[in-house]
């Protein structure tokens, strides 16, 4: 592959996308210089997300089960080919995505998730229900995970991980907002140009 070509990267989200807003200033600041955002994709039509692209200037796409049912996937599928993704970022994509999803795109999906895995993973495990769990436990450190997907929720093959100490007093909104800034709003955009650098080199 040329050494000037970039990697086509579609965010997918479901939310407001602080996640993605991450992104967009890591491509813009040259955190992430082998790869392009070139689509948003949500499956909230009203997710905030969106808005963020278009004032990005990058393609914002919406795909609802509402709208498209039973041919959801298929929908997100036909999206991505149209625009050449070449690696797709789950940026608080609140879906589960099926085994047949997941291996058409084997390693070539990366998600970001709000613990230290294999702790407070799996499905049930997200937003704020995995920092009320790792309070409930005790727990003194948690963090974040990048891994890549397959058809297990969580259970990818970790890329990258960074621990964020636990605070007394701490509630689930307040530990939320310090792995966010601490450790999410690092790692993905750190694990987004190591991915993209080894499909640039033919490594994955």
């Amino acid at each position: 592959m040329l050494k000037d070509k970039k990697v086509r990267i579609a965010v997918m989200v479901s939310g407001g996308g602080t996640n993605l807003q991450a992104l967009i200033d890591s491509e813009k600041a040259g955190t992430i210089s082998s790869g392009e955002i070139v689509l948003v994709l949500s499956n909230k039509a009203d997710a905030y997300a969106l808005t963020r692209a278009q004032k990005a200037g990058i393609k914002a796409v919406a795909v609802t089960r509402a709208e498209f049912g039973a041919d959801f996937e298929n929908k997100i599928i036909k999206t991505l080919e149209e625009n050449n993704i070449d690696l797709i970022v789950l940026a608080g994509f609140m879906c589960i995505l099926s085994r047949d999803f997941t291996d058409k795109f084997e390693k070539r999906i990366i998600n970001i998730h709000p613990s230290l895995i294999p702790s407070f993973c799996g499905e049930g495990f997200y937003g704020l229900r995995v920092h009320s769990a790792a309070l409930e436990k005790g727990v003194k450190v948690t963090g974040a995970t990048v891994h890549f997907v397959n058809e297990i929720p969580d259970g990818g093959e970790i890329i990258m991980q960074k621990a964020v100490e636990v605070l007394e007093g701490d509630t689930p909104e307040t530990l939320s907002a310090r792995v966010l800034e601490n450790a999410e709003w690092k790692i993905l955009p750190a694990a987004t140009q190591l991915v993209c650098e080894k499909i640039l080199k033919g490594e994955i």
